[in-house]
């Protein structure tokens, strides 16, 4: 990021859909209408109007949008360095710690809660344009405000997140299998033994509850978990050997198929 932040209030019915990907920024998603599902490393969640996502850097993400409707919402990318030199002390980026911590990204605040973030919003939005003297500190004045609010959110955690998980009890069972055995045989053959399944009947119900075959699915797990070791420290070999992947190169191109990018650039 070249700015401090950037503060985006956006509302369309053509919104990007982008594969799996991460930022050197920290990032606050809040929806205000439409429908939107959106993964976060392992978890992956149906958003609600007021639901508040948050994205540390470097948290591998994706977005899933239901164009039917509009989709309008607020986003705001955030420079940590700016916030931790003028607000030292302070942990206005503690809430996105907590939630890399928790496993849980997404907030869903009751009516107060709803009231303090739109009025923080709104003090923003009507400084925008505005070139007046000091008009530029207001503006950074409500992004610390909202941030403000957002930690109290993390803090009382009101609702629980809510995780969409797979309806037939099957497949969540070979989803939950997968997920603890990435280093394990994950063939198709394999998972439809574990179910008693038909090959046939298991790779349809597969991708009818999922929306990836088998294999997709598998590698793209295997992609996020590699991923996240490497950004914890771990070697690009070792994180694709402890991810499943026997073939280096082959876990090399898959990565940058998937990410954009090559396994080092992740590192930080």
């Amino acid at each position: 990021m070249k700015e401090n932040y950037h503060f985006f209030h956006l509302r369309d019915t053509a919104g990007q859909e982008r594969d799996f990907h991460f930022h050197d920024f920290d990032k606050i998603v809040l929806l205000l209408a439409g429908r939107v599902d959106y993964s976060v490393e392992d978890a992956s969640y149906a958003m609600q109007p007021w639901d508040v996502l948050l994205v540390k850097h470097h948290t591998i993400h994706k977005a899933v949008i239901d164009r039917s409707t509009p989709y309008d919402r607020v986003i705001v990318y955030l420079d940590r360095r700016f916030f931790e030199r003028t607000a030292p002390g302070a942990g206005l980026l503690d809430c996105f710690d907590w939630a890399d911590r928790n496993g849980q990204y997404l907030l869903s605040p009751d009516d107060e809660q709803k009231k303090a973030l739109a009025e923080a919003i709104s003090a923003y939005e009507a400084l925008i344009g505005d070139e007046q003297l000091g008009a530029q500190l207001l503006r950074d004045s409500c992004i610390s405000r909202l941030l403000v609010h957002v930690n109290r959110l993390s803090v009382s955690a009101a609702s629980p997140q809510r995780g969409e998980q797979a309806s037939d009890p099957k497949i969540a069972q070979t989803l939950s299998y997968i997920n603890e055995n990435l280093r394990s045989d994950l063939s198709v053959e394999v998972l439809c033994e574990r179910v008693y399944l038909s090959r046939y009947h298991f790779m349809r119900l597969f991708k009818a509850q999922t929306g990836l075959t088998a294999h997709a699915y598998v590698r793209q797990r295997r992609l996020i978990h590699a991923a996240r070791l490497i950004r914890e420290g771990m070697s690009a070999a070792q994180a694709a050997a402890e991810s499943g992947f026997s073939d280096y190169s082959a876990f090399h191109r898959a990565f940058r198929e998937l990410f954009g990018t090559s396994p080092g650039k992740i590192k930080g």
